[in-house]
């Protein structure tokens, strides 16, 4: 289970890093509401990335460094019809963590909340789904 969490968390940091790199870009082009989507976007997946390494950590796992800041060369143009590919793929991968015998029940409810979340993500390809 800790090679699955320790995935989800690369993925989730990833998102973080593309949504806020895309964020920039749109702020940089004067698009406001695509700025505010990515943001919501951006600060959901970061919530994901929190809660994923809370959980590692609970269990005594070990916390991979992973990259930050900007991606370069992200721009905001054609954003949404990547976000729904990307979102999809995160779909997926969530849905496949449920399969997994080896989730506690505290981690399965932690992955069924990101699922939801991702879920929505996918389906109006902006944040703020998750509780405060």
């Amino acid at each position: 289970m800790m090679e699955w969490l320790a995935e989800a968390r690369r993925r989730e940091k990833e998102r973080t890093r593309l949504y806020r790199s895309r964020a920039a870009a749109a702020e940089e082009a004067g698009d406001g509401v695509a700025s505010e989507r990515l943001n919501g976007l951006h600060a959901d997946e970061q919530h994901h990335l929190s809660r994923l390494s809370a959980r590692v950590m609970e269990l005594g796992g070990p916390l991979e460094e992973l990259p930050s800041g900007l991606m370069e060369g992200v721009g905001v143009t054609g954003w949404e019809e990547s976000a729904r590919e990307e979102e999809a793929a995160e779909v997926s991968f969530y849905e496949s963590l449920l399969e997994l015998a080896s989730l506690d029940s505290t981690t399965r409810s932690i992955v069924e909340e990101i699922l939801e979340s991702e879920r929505r993500h996918l389906e109006h390809l902006g944040g703020k789904w998750m509780p405060a």
